[in-house]
């Protein structure tokens, strides 16, 4: 009951949001949300770190905006193209990484999605260094507007929830609870009859088919694509989110990404704020430290939250709640 009262608080912010803050920085949280929560879904529930997402969530990016700019498509069809690719490359990836575990799987997602990083770099549709710019919005449907920021939010708003409806679906479903035997004891799995491989790449592709509807509406929203999408340090990026949010739990790795986008881009207003009322220049150098402030939270969280903010915050509730029954 208390999870569902604060679902309805949080929808209700969320309604709310784009009347009293910028809406484009807002879908940004939420495109970004959406990318941390589908990447949880592979390590927090199937125990596989992948340091290959990026691909996904770049390389939907490209063709979603490609098939509406170039293509003159819908921007729905645009999304589905963005989706079909995320699945496609992740069948790819995930059929050739579930062959091993452990490090050498991560190495695996890494060269791989190194592999799409260089394609989007050299193919002639991607723009180059210079990317894919000017993605037009369109009419979503024929009906709505997306030109219109407010309307825009709202629809991006209904796809980050209804990704995190699935994903919330499938961690409640059988094969979500099959997901989880295989993190915590792989071998007992495999001596229950269940087909791990099998299981493991479902789970990368229907990762990877979020990520990839993460990626090409975050290129909706901003307009263009660039290799920043695709590159390795946005695999680092979504890992960051997730393990500062909490990995393994539901809402955690929102929260991450909120926070870690949230500091990216408002550092250095912050910076800027605090100069002009303290006086004190040195604030001004805030926006050029994320990467230094990044890390420096990351390796406070390692070393105090070790399960992440939300991780932490539920041990330490389930443990008051125990101690009382007892």
């Amino acid at each position: 009951m208390n999870k569902n009262i604060g679902y309805a608080i949080a929808l209700a912010v969320a309604l709310a949001a784009p009347f009293v803050g910028y809406p484009v920085f807002l879908m940004k949280l939420l495109c970004f949300a959406l990318f941390a929560c589908a990447f949880n879904l592979l390590i927090g529930y199937t125990g596989l770190l992948s340091f290959g997402h990026a691909a996904f969530f770049g390389a939907a990016g490209y063709v979603g905006g490609h098939v509406i700019k170039v293509g003159g498509m819908a921007p729905e069809i645009g999304l589905l193209a963005g989706v079909g690719t995320g699945a496609l490359i992740g069948l790819v990836m995930g059929a050739l990484a579930i062959r091993r575990q452990g490090i050498y799987f991560s190495m695996i997602t890494l060269a791989l999605a190194q592999m799409v990083y260089f394609l989007a770099l050299r193919l002639p549709f991607t723009g180059g260094e210079d990317g894919l710019q000017g993605i037009p919005r369109g009419m979503l449907f024929g009906l709505i507007d997306l030109s219109n920021y407010r309307s825009l939010y709202f629809v991006v708003l209904a796809i980050a929830i209804g990704g995190f409806a699935l994903i919330v679906r499938t961690v409640h479903s059988p094969f979500g609870q099959v997901l989880k035997a295989i993190k915590e004891n792989e071998p007992r799995a495999i001596s229950l009859g269940y087909d791990v491989d099998r299981y493991k790449l479902l789970a990368f592709v229907l990762s990877a088919a979020l990520a990839g509807l993460a990626g090409a509406t975050n290129a909706l929203v901003q307009g263009f694509e660039t290799l920043t999408d695709v590159h390795w340090a946005m695999s680092g990026l979504v890992i960051l989110m997730t393990l500062v949010g909490g990995m393994g739990t539901l809402v955690g790795p929102i929260l991450g990404a909120f926070l870690i986008v949230a500091l990216e881009n408002k550092l250095g207003d912050l910076g800027v704020f605090l100069a002009a009322h303290t006086g004190i220049e040195w604030f001004n150098t805030l926006g050029e430290s994320v990467s230094m402030i990044t890390g420096l939270i990351f390796v406070l969280c390692v070393l105090l939250f070790r399960r992440g903010i939300v991780g932490e915050i539920v041990a330490r509730y389930a443990g008051s709640g125990s101690k009382k029954t007892a």
